[in-house]
Formats: structure tokens, C-alpha cells, sequence
């Protein structure tokens, strides 16, 4: 989901870059980016690329934007510095190949560039290719909230499911969940809300059996049982910072199936292949 936060981009660069800085903020202003330039603004200082890096990367830790291009002579110092701050994914790029696949596997936030590195119209290709790209969520998105943190962040997390049998599957979204943030509450479907989903023969283990295996795991700290086939009225009544989902549907598609308001961010977790509930009984039935 685009936010207006999206639209921003903080630009920063030492003398060496300002020139290229000057061409990528028209370019992105024609495309209806708001630039906000940090400087610097004169080609004939001899400043320290510390200071723009840093700029930067104090706005983007704040929350108060979400993308950011740094430009010094080679990108290098530009990157090391940006990636001292929390939230900042600064992508060191020096060719066009490279600049969508940071966007891609490493949801890259802040693009480095570098003035010596390549000519003023090469540079402006790699801003294209890079906006262009877009994170591919899926198998990327646990490596990504592995990235060291100063700290973690202090935010309630909810998940759902009915979790009749506890697969490896399942296990791996809990962990994945709670490493999100410091509460887990997991919502289970009650029985009556299970029968509407899955049939007349489900669940296997009851509401209550559910929740206490559920509540004897390290990593749950609250088990809620509702009695709904949707999560919509629950999310409004707990209003977690962070919904997890299982890779079946797109963040954004799960948004709008559920009614997820904007405030509430959505992480999509990669499911392990080959585990379900449904195929555990079909297996234990003798039915491939």
C-alpha cells in the first residue's frame, strides 16, 4: 500500500555529488515525488559525506520518511554510515542490474551512489531501475526482520488461525510473529466459526484443547478464541501495530479482504511447503 510517506524522498549528497543530486531530484519531481534535499549545495565545498549519511538516516529512523538517495564519490562511505541507523537499508549500487534486485530481495530503502563511479546519465538509470523495483515479500521477508536492530521494537502482534494440529508450519509463522515485537496474540477460530470454514468434520481438537497447546509455547503470550469466520472485528478491538499472515494472498489484498485500517502494518510470511492441517489428516486417513 502506497502512503504518502512513500512519496518522500530525502536527497543527500557531499560535494561530489551534487551535480547528479540536482538531475535525480527533477526527475523524481516530474514523477510526483516530494524532494526533501538535505544538501549539500555547493560542488566547490569540501564537506563530509558523514554528515548528509547521517541526516538522513536520523529522518528515516524517526518514521518521518521512507526512501532516501546518497550520493558521494564512490557511495561507499554514503552506505556505511546510513546503516548505523535503525530502519535504514542503504543499498550500495553501481550498476543498473544490481539496482532493482536490492529493492527485490533486500526491500533496499536508501539508494548510495557514486559520483567517480559512473557518468550523471548512468546514475540516473540506476534511480529508474531502482524505483522501478519493487519488494518481492515471500521467502524475503523473514531474512529481512532478521537485520539487527538496536533494539527491538516495543509493538503488539496479532496472528490467526484455527491451528487444529500443530505442524512445522505453523511453528514457523508463531516464531516469525513474535520476533516481530515483544507481545504475540494469537486469535483462533472457535468451533462453530471452524465448521462454517473447513466442514462439519473439523476441527479434530477442540477451542479450549487448541488454546492451551497454543499457551504452553514460549513465543505465544495470549491466546484469543472468536467466534467469527473473519478477523476484521477483532483487529479493530485489539488494534495491533503489526497482523502477520501466511503467504496465500498479498499485504495488500489481505488489507482489503479483511478491512485492515491503513495504521496497521501487515507482514506476509512464507508458509513451509508441503504443510497444512488438511493434508496431516488426509495422511493419517491413508488419502494422498
Amino acid at each position: 500500500m502506497v502512503t504518502t510517506k512513500d512519496k518522500i524522498v530525502i536527497l543527500g549528497a557531499d560535494h561530489n555529488g551534487v551535480e547528479i543530486k540536482s538531475k535525480i531530484k527533477d526527475y523524481l519531481s516530474q514523477r510526483g515525488y516530494y524532494c526533501i534535499d538535505v544538501g549539500s549545495h555547493n560542488a566547490q565545498s569540501k564537506d563530509d559525506y558523514v554528515d548528509f549519511a547521517s541526516t538522513l538516516g536520523k529522518i528515516i529512523e524517526q518514521g518521518e520518511a521512507n526512501l532516501g538517495i546518497l550520493i558521494c564519490g564512490t557511495g561507499v562511505g554514503m552506505s556505511m554510515v546510513a546503516n548505523k541507523f535503525d530502519g535504514v537499508r542503504a543499498s550500495l549500487i553501481h550498476n543498473i542490474e544490481t539496482a532493482p534486485k536490492s529493492r527485490e530481495h533486500n526491500n533496499a530503502n536508501v539508494l548510495c551512489l557514486g559520483a567517480w563511479v559512473n557518468p550523471p546519465e548512468v546514475n540516473l538509470e540506476i534511480v529508474k531501475a531502482w524505483f522501478a523495483g519493487k519488494f518481492g515479500e515471500g521467502r524475503h521477508v523473514p531474512r529481512i526482520e532478521k537485520f539487527p536492530r538496536k533494539e527491538r521494537p516495543h509493538k503488539v502482534i496479532f496472528t490467526n488461525g484455527i491451528f487444529d494440529i500443530l505442524h512445522p508450519g505453523h511453528i514457523e509463522l508463531l516464531k516469525f510473529a513474535k520476533f516481530l515485537g515483544d507481545k504475540l496474540i494469537v486469535g483462533i477460530n472457535s468451533d462453530r466459526a471452524t465448521k462454517i470454514l473447513k466442514g462439519n468434520d473439523r476441527p479434530v481438537n477442540s477451542q479450549d484443547d487448541r488454546r492451551a497447546l497454543l499457551e504452553s509455547l514460549d513465543y505465544v503470550d495470549e491466546v484469543i478464541i472468536f467466534d467469527d469466520v473473519r478477523t476484521t472485528d477483532i483487529v479493530k478491538k485489539l488494534k495491533p501495530d503489526i497482523v502477520v499472515k501466511g503467504d496465500e494472498r498479498t499485504a495488500e489484498q489481505i488489507r482489503q479482504m479483511d478491512g485492515i485500517p491503513p495504521e496497521i502494518e501487515i507482514k506476509v510470511c512464507p508458509l513451509l511447503a508441503n504443510f497444512s492441517t488438511t493434508a496431516v489428516i488426509k495422511k493419517t486417513q491413508g488419502k494422498k
